[in-house]
């Protein structure tokens, strides 16, 4: 079972997102640890520490049977990530300007497993809220309404 593909395009786009995001000298958690500490953070708020590592942890799992990669990476108790270091590649921003997506196929399919089982259980509506909420400013604002209104309207979208 492959993950969505419109969570997959709304997981690159928050993951490049992130790369470009607080680029300073010092070394810095990587985009996708910031992804994912991001969306920890906001569902946390809402489902509590045991309610994100469950879900956490679900998402994990459907992703290493995408990526075998991740079988290093855990959830632990409090819904932090770890063992991502041992499986991930630096970003490179020439290579996202290009349009090329250096992020690791493991990192990108967690985050989208991720964002499809917040989709399946808060609702699109309630997970495009916690977005907006998580990533002020609408850095992907129309990015995600173009995925959620071609899915809601196939046909609308392809006329």
């Amino acid at each position: 079972m492959t993950a969505f593909p419109e969570m997959r395009d709304l997981a690159q786009c928050l993951l490049s997102y992130e790369a470009f995001a607080d680029r300073t000298s010092e070394p810095a958690d990587s985009a996708t640890l910031r992804v994912y500490e991001k969306l920890r953070h906001g569902l946390g708020e809402f489902a509590g520490v045991a309610g994100f590592q469950s879900l956490a942890s679900r998402a994990l799992a459907l992703a290493r049977t995408e990526a075998p990669s991740l079988n290093t990476v855990r959830v632990s108790p409090d819904g932090a990530l770890q063992g991502l270091d041992k499986i991930e590649l630096e970003m490179d921003i020439d290579k996202v300007r290009a349009g090329e997506f250096p992020a690791g196929e493991g990192e990108i399919i967690l985050i989208a497993r991720l964002l499809g089982l917040l989709r399946l259980f808060l609702g699109e509506v309630l997970t495009l809220s916690l977005l907006r909420v998580t990533w002020p400013g609408g850095a992907f604002d129309d990015y995600s309404s173009e995925i959620w209104r071609k899915r809601e309207h196939p046909r609308q979208s392809q006329d």
